[in-house]
């Protein structure tokens, strides 16, 4: 079976914050997962080097987009690999690939008969001397009354036409802008209508997407797909191949979904594979990001594929609610953020991960808070499943030199190990990551119980066989939950196989030979709950 895995493209105008954290973590797990059962999965991303967030930046520091985009491309990789990301391609819009991609798939637009031009009115302001792109237009949604950008309203999920904004300005001087005809290319989105509805309809009775991708993608339907610019005056991007119109960019709406495809392209070059497999019908596919990327990968994307003619439509949609910090919006630009680079030199991988996990927000908006994060460390991870492995190992290698036994495992822990490959499997599936690892954690639970009332202290004086079958059945367990907790906080997995001498993780029951313990290390360490009030201080003094 083949299963592609798309995640998010962050802009390259900042650092990760914990949101877009949120987020992306899905990839991660399904990509893990995935390959553990062996199926051939490929897994991409890349950094959003073009465009209007990116020019912004650069015009804020006084360097060019380039510079902007290297930056945090680099921060972006590194990121990502201390959070033990598994892209087999991470790459970025930038690239000549890309370009070279992307420009292929838009003459295949324009031969299928899907783009037509059009004169059209947009905001050019007279002080800057430029159209601006839609991101350099900020003013009133007209739907709900909110702030928004041109392009989109983060509030209501509204694609807007900058020129539809009430109270307009222009972003980089603060000005009016007037409004100009120009032409452009329009994709002929009106003409999917039927065939998208069907999609949709097909993603629905089949429980295949979020409730949220449903809602907000069957709302543009009943409204009725509009057509939509597909080139811009921008600054930077990927340029129009169409005669007359070279000095126009390909609007990165269009521009920045197509790099799923090109990133497929890059690893295929540069693995000499074939990676045609992952597009076509039998393919299973997973596009993982935040709600308000929904309607490009619900409704932009399956539109672009079907007209140049691709069975490959996306079958899962990963769209998580919006992640609040402290029970407050999370901002960028008011500094109300925890930034992920800064987390990672304090805090775990895992338990950034793990949180983020268990506190996902799924189907509803979730609130970080740090005293919750501290709990979860302190509670779960290591007063749960480090305590069962540190104490579980520790008494092995006091009472038995460090040497696993070969006694019997408990029936009706092993039924409940077998069981859990295929409800947690299951749960990843179907997409839902906070069910799927509180299942894990429940055989953490009824672990540490298990020990407890076995009492093996006791055992190892006044009944070594049975000891011997409580270590057996603790250790089993043990190596199974690391397997099963590979996909969500991989670092700790990894330590346990190397401690009991796991070759390898497959998604199927482990049973143990008798081995000697590698040096037995806790996996978590205590978060002192002093941190609390000063990441909380912290915070509050970042964003004066």
């Amino acid at each position: 079976m083949s299963i592609f895995i798309g995640g998010a493209w962050p802009y390259a105008n900042g650092s990760l914050h914990i949101g877009h954290l949120s987020s992306l973590l899905p990839g991660d797990i399904l990509a893990r997962y995935f390959r553990l059962k062996g199926e051939e999965v490929l897994y991409v991303s890349g950094s959003d080097c073009n465009g209007t967030p990116i020019a912004i930046k650069a015009k804020q520091e006084g360097i060019s987009p380039k510079d902007i985009a290297d930056k945090y491309h680099k921060e972006f990789m590194e990121t990502f690999e201390k959070l033990g990301f598994t892209y087999d391609c991470y790459t970025r819009t930038d690239s000549q690939q890309h370009h070279m991609v992307v420009q292929n798939v838009f003459l295949q637009l324009l031969e299928s008969g899907k783009l037509y031009k059009k004169e059209e009115k947009q905001c050019y302001c007279s002080t800057c001397e430029q159209f601006l792109p839609d991101r350099f237009v900020e003013g009133i949604c007209p739907h709900c009354g909110a702030q928004a950008r041109g392009d989109q309203c983060d509030y209501c999920s509204n694609l807007l036409n900058p020129t539809e904004l009430n109270d307009k300005i222009c972003k980089t001087c603060g000005d009016k802008p007037i409004i100009r005809s120009t032409e452009h290319l329009y994709f002929e989105l009106s003409s999917l209508q039927e065939e998208l509805e069907g999609y949709v309809s097909h993603a629905k009775s089949n429980g295949l997407w979020r409730d949220n991708a449903i809602r907000l993608s069957e709302r543009y339907l009943i409204e009725g797909l509009v057509d939509r610019a597909v080139s811009r005056d921008l600054p930077n991007g990927v340029s129009v191949p169409v005669k007359g119109h070279e000095d126009k960019k390909i609007y990165v709406w269009i521009e920045a979904v197509t790099g799923y495809y090109s990133a497929s392209k890059q690893w295929a070059l540069e693995k000499g594979k074939d990676d045609t497999i992952f597009w076509n019908e039998k393919t299973i596919s997973y596009y993982v990001h935040g709600k308000d990327n929904i309607p490009f990968h619900s409704i932009i994307w399956p539109s672009i594929l079907t007209s140049i003619g691709s069975k490959a439509l996306p079958t899962h949609i990963v769209s998580n609610e919006y992640l609040t910090i402290e029970q407050k919006k999370l901002s960028t630009s008011r500094n109300w953020a925890i930034w992920v680079p800064e987390m990672l030199k304090t805090y775990h991988p895992d338990s950034i991960r793990y949180f983020l996990i268990a506190n996902a927000p799924e189907t509803r908006d979730a609130d970080f808070s740090w005293r919750e994060f501290v709990y979860s460390h302190n509670s779960e991870l290591l007063g749960a499943y480090g305590n069962f492995v540190n104490r579980t190992l520790k008494f092995l290698e006091k009472s038995f030199g460090g040497i696993t036994p070969n006694g019997k495992i408990d029936t009706d822990v092993r039924v409940i190990v077998n069981d859990l490959y295929n409800e947690v499997g299951y749960l990843i599936e179907r997409t839902q990551f906070k069910k799927a690892l509180e299942k894990v954690f429940s055989l953490v639970r009824a672990s540490n119980k298990y020990f407890d009332e076995q009492k093996p202290w006791i055992q190892v004086k006044e009944n070594h066989d049975k000891c011997t079958d409580t270590l057996t059945t603790c250790v089993y367990s043990i190596a199974n939950l690391s397997q099963l907790l590979n996909p969500f906080i991989p670092f700790s997995s990894e330590a346990v196989r190397k401690t009991l001498g796991i070759k390898y993780f497959n998604w199927e029951e482990i049973e143990l030979a008798s081995i000697t313990l590698r040096k037995v290390q806790p996996l978590f360490e205590r978060i002192d709950k002093g941190v609390m009030d000063e990441e909380i201080s912290k915070l509050k003094y970042n964003s004066i």
